[in-house]
């Protein structure tokens, strides 16, 4: 019996479990970080124009007629620079109902209005929510971290919720 032997082989078979166990983490950690740049990418498009506000047309949308994908109404400004438009159109989802008043911004150039206000900056980051919530099995099961996946998935949970009381 060679007495090194079993030491030798017990330590390549720790380099590698340690090797496997990296990478794991690492490719969990790079999708994580891709499902969250993802949910943070799906929620600029709407959340630029609510939160940068300035130099956009501001004010207040009537919903008067809905059809299947977008409803529309009368624009009247409520910023310096806008104009009161006859016609513009805002995408239909649970929270936007026929005949009531809604705070919008216009996309530039367009006749396109996004909800603005409390309401209008939490329904935008409604897509980075649902990123948190899957980034957050991933971390818990892929990555075996259970504490910041707890944290990724109550900011996902919180975020969702204010979003769905702010539209009530």
């Amino acid at each position: 019996m060679i007495p090194a032997m079993p030491a030798t082989a017990s330590t390549a078979r720790q380099a590698s479990v340690s090797a496997l166990r990296f990478g794991r983490v690492a490719t969990m950690g790079a999708v994580a970080v891709l499902i969250l740049f993802a949910g943070v990418w799906g929620s600029w498009g709407t959340a630029q124009h609510v939160l940068l506000t300035k130099g956009r047309e501001r004010g207040t949308v009537r919903v008067t007629r809905c059809a299947e994908e977008m409803c529309s109404g009368p624009f009247t400004p409520a910023s310096a620079g806008a104009r009161a438009r006859a016609r513009v159109e805002i995408e239909k989802s649970v929270a936007v109902r026929a005949g009531t008043t809604y705070d919008v911004v216009l996309k530039p150039g367009t006749g396109d209005a996004v909800r603005s206000g409390p309401a209008g900056i939490l329904f935008a980051w409604v897509p980075l929510g649902g990123a948190l919530l899957l980034a957050s099995v991933v971390v818990a099961g892929g990555m075996r971290l259970v504490r910041p996946a707890w944290v990724l998935g109550l900011c996902g949970a919180g975020l969702l919720t204010a979003a769905f009381m702010a539209l009530q």
